[in-house]
């Protein structure tokens, strides 16, 4: 399996894991600022390489009156700094072609969602961009039909690629992590990710609300087994307070806890690739 830099950092060929971490969406400065670095202090204190994600904006909500943003600007801005001044590589996800060089001038990996995920012009922009690409699975898609998905990146002559596994359509407003789709997923040659946050939604299932639920109560099982796999990177949104979080308040791991996930997650991950 090939393995690459992103800034600083070397995914992949059984390194350690690689975080991702940050809240779902850009809310404001002040809370971003924050919580990178807490993110950055509390991976140094696990010696773990880490990257900062976070959506500038949000396309795919389940309401047409949920939050989206506070603008591509503003929120370009903030992760640009949490860039220069924690020094932290940056992950955002884009739903159009034109989106892909306006992420870029900032993003060190841009994300393509997995509802979105055979879209081949986005793709194609994603990877004309130069940058990493996460391509999310969708909850729809065999993992061995990611390889499609990746080579739409790679015929552009990037193969800067990560996979990510979210979890898949189990029924009605209920997602399953199949595990077997991590080591799937990474005989195709790809780094392989985890994302545990979006992993534990139960999509559309808060009808009252109209908003996407969630059983957070199931990420650290899901992280702890995914580094039991041999996962590449770790992906959790979290948040000082998920009750009041503007966006995947259900799902997002409390920002207190990150400590305690990144303790097991990477006490784990070192001794399964010591001996595999």
């Amino acid at each position: 399996m090939k393995n690459f830099s992103i800034g600083d950092i070397l995914i992949g060929g059984r390194q350690h894991l690689v975080l991702f971490a940050g809240p779902c969406v850009v809310e404001s400065r002040e809370l971003v600022m924050r919580t990178a670095e807490q993110i950055k202090s509390t991976a140094r204190k696990y010696n773990t390489p880490v990257v900062f994600k976070s959506s500038y904006k949000k396309a795919n909500r389940t309401s047409g009156k949920s939050f989206v943003g506070i603008g591509t600007d503003e929120a370009l801005k903030i992760l640009a700094e949490v860039k220069s001044e924690c020094g932290l590589p940056i992950l955002t996800d884009i739903h159009k072609e034109s989106e892909a060089s306006v992420a870029a001038q900032v993003a060190d990996i841009l994300q393509i969602p997995a509802f979105l995920c055979r879209q081949t012009e986005l793709l194609q922009a994603a990877g004309c961009t130069g940058k990493v690409v996460n391509i999310k699975k969708g909850q729809f898609l065999a993992p061995e039909d990611m390889k499609h998905a990746a080579a739409k990146v790679e015929e552009t002559g990037n193969d800067r690629i990560l996979l990510t596994e979210r979890g898949t359509t189990f029924g009605y407003n209920n997602l399953v992590v199949d595990m077997r789709s991590l080591k799937i997923m990474n005989d195709l040659g790809y780094p392989v990710i985890l994302d545990a946050t979006h992993s534990v939604q139960l999509p559309g299932g808060d009808k009252s609300a109209a908003q996407t639920g969630g059983q957070p109560e199931f990420i650290f099982p899901l992280a702890r087994a995914g580094a039991a796999v041999g996962i590449d990177g770790l992906f959790v949104e979290v948040h000082p307070d998920p009750s009041r979080a503007l966006s995947d308040a259900a799902s997002q791991l409390k920002l207190e806890l990150l400590d305690e996930l990144l303790r097991q997650v990477t006490e784990i991950d070192r001794m399964v690739k010591q001996i595999a």
